[in-house]
């Protein structure tokens, strides 16, 4: 991963993970995310979900196909500043410990509205990227 393509996921604020289960049906949906420089995190937060945490979509597609891509994009109407990063990895369910004390860090910092939530008590996904592409005008 560059440095642009590591300053432009940085200031971006939403991204789109797509997961896959064993059959290879895909999933796609928003996150909030931060990046400690190598791996990306995304916290199963308090915010209203249908499901209990452990159940949701995402969680099960993990754990049985562990692949995953998350798109970090750019729209504007002047085509001249689209912009893309892909990350291609593989996530892995954290429950605890030192990297997941970190990401609670991290995405508290970058995300305000996580310093009232409890996501230290919470999983959260972390994605090792294995493959990064970007596209455009970081």
């Amino acid at each position: 991963m560059t440095k642009k393509e590591k300053a432009f996921i940085r200031s971006a604020r939403v991204a789109h993970l797509a997961t896959a289960d064993k059959k290879g049906r895909p999933h796609v949906i928003p996150i909030c995310y931060a990046l400690d420089g190598e791996e990306l995190y995304s916290p199963i937060d308090e915010k209203p979900k249908r499901t209990s945490p452990l159940l949701l979509k995402r969680i099960r597609n993990i754990r049985q196909n562990p692949y995953v891509s998350v798109v970090v994009d750019r729209y504007d109407e002047d085509w001249r500043r689209l912009a893309y990063v892909l990350i291609i990895g593989k996530a892995k369910l954290l429950a605890k410990g030192q990297r997941h004390k970190r990401a609670v860090l991290l995405l508290r910092r970058k995300y305000p509205q996580y310093r009232r939530m409890a996501i230290q008590d919470r999983p959260m996904i972390q994605i090792k990227p294995t493959r990064v592409t970007s596209w455009g005008k970081l």
